[in-house]
């Protein structure tokens, strides 16, 4: 069973919380990040994007990025903006789109299980970005963004996360993409224990939602300061790490759309009767189509919108990878017919989230920019949570979640 613990979070002031929340680091480039900033002191992308404060020309990845990271986390705390609870605690944080809430629990996930494999995976990470996000908890000596957590959803703990957002929220305020975020404290002492114990008794797995550079950095430093402690306990700060975890039927997965830039020497038509071979083609017109179940997709080309639905014999039903869509356009179409055989490498394709919707993928093909696109039906929680029980890993690209964690709104020291 799997380990999440309450701790004593670092948080920002009621009247300044609006402020302070911010966007995650790698939803913004440095130029966003620096217009986001103006006039705003009080941002978390100071901590989480220090170069905004730093030179347009700096070395991304150099100490005086990190250390600026560190000297803006700690005149947050010196000004009296954060304070830190007075005693271990588990949170709770909701957030609404489109009218639709989800309620997670912010607590402290374990690296033992990270690297025991309780904490489950669906993605490769990069040793560059681990290496970047591991430089920014080694010098801050914080977990200062949460990892996005998900798990199979467990009644108890249903039951105490429903008495409590009965009261008023401690933080509740709306972002300028207008959705809602809520925030309660879970300082009861039975409730507490009974969130603990459960988890360690009941919630089998962990799994990893959006986040697997933030996980891996974190549990890598654990690791390391384990191997350096010759005193070492188990019950240090640093063998746990931020996390907010939701409950998996809360979920929702966005697609995760493709466009293509060329047809590789292929005309419109020559295209479409390649693609008569693995789908059956419906030609739709110019409104938008959005594809309606899984193995279904919609391509946009020349200003008209198609329905491909997948033959038999294009996928494994038994496969957790292969009966993917993903899998399907890239076996099909990607690989064979457009010449596309590395997605993570490739600068003829571009992977454009649904949360841009269908337009997105329009708008890009009349341009010019791209020559067709594909738009997915987005993957299942069900199939993710598959694919990471039998440790396997997805294509690249797959998973769009939305919305996305505000940071900010607690840290957890390593101290």
């Amino acid at each position: 069973m799997s380990i999440f613990k309450p701790f004593k979070g670092f948080r920002p002031k009621k009247e300044f919380v609006h402020l302070v929340a911010s966007r995650p680091y790698d939803v913004l480039d440095s130029d966003e990040a620096r217009i986001e900033v103006e006039n705003n002191p009080y941002s978390f992308l100071h901590v989480v994007k220090p170069e905004v404060d730093l030179p347009k020309d700096i070395d991304l990845h150099s100490d005086a990025v990190y250390n600026k990271a560190k000297s803006n986390l700690e005149k947050l705390i010196n000004d009296g903006l954060f304070l830190q609870d007075e005693k271990p605690m588990y949170y709770i944080y909701a957030q609404t789109m489109n009218g639709k809430t989800q309620y997670g629990l912010v607590g402290c996930s374990a690296v033992e299980d990270y690297l025991n494999n309780i904490i489950k995976k669906h993605e490769l990470t990069r040793p560059d970005k681990e290496e970047d996000r591991m430089n920014h908890v080694r010098v801050s000596n914080a977990n200062a963004e949460p990892v996005f957590f998900t798990y199979r959803d467990n009644a108890k703990i249903d039951e105490i996360v429903k008495r409590v957002i009965v009261a008023k929220p401690q933080y509740d305020f709306t972002t300028s993409d207008e959705f809602g975020h809520h925030f309660w404290l879970v300082s009861d002492n039975n409730d507490i224990k009974t969130i603990e114990e459960t988890f360690k008794k009941e919630v089998q797995y962990q799994y990893v939602a959006d986040g697997h550079h933030r996980t891996a950095a974190a549990a890598l430093v654990g690791k390391e300061r384990k191997s350096k402690n010759p005193s070492h306990t188990g019950n240090e700060e640093y063998n746990f790490f931020l996390s907010v975890i939701f409950p998996a039927s809360q979920l929702t997965i966005i697609d995760y759309n493709r466009a293509i830039k060329d047809l590789n020497g292929l005309s419109s038509e020559e295209l479409i009767q390649k693609l008569s071979n693995g789908f059956d083609i419906e030609k739709k017109g110019k409104e938008e189509y959005r594809p309606v179940c899984l193995h279904n997709f919609s391509m946009y080309l020349d200003g008209i919108w198609y329905s491909l639905t997948a033959k038999k014999g294009t996928y494994k039903e038994t496969d957790p990878i292969g009966v993917l869509d993903v899998t399907i356009l890239t076996n099909e179409v990607l690989s064979p017919i457009l010449d596309i055989k590395d997605l993570r490498r490739s600068n003829r394709i571009d992977f454009i989230g649904g949360i841009r919707g269908l337009g997105e993928l329009k708008k890009r093909v009349d341009s010019g920019e791209m020559k067709v696109a594909f738009a997915l039906y987005p993957v299942t929680m069900n199939q993710l949570m598959d694919i990471a029980d039998n440790n396997l890993i997805m294509p690249p690209k797959v998973t769009w979640f939305e919305p996305k964690l505000r940071s900010g709104l607690v840290f957890h020291s390593l101290e």
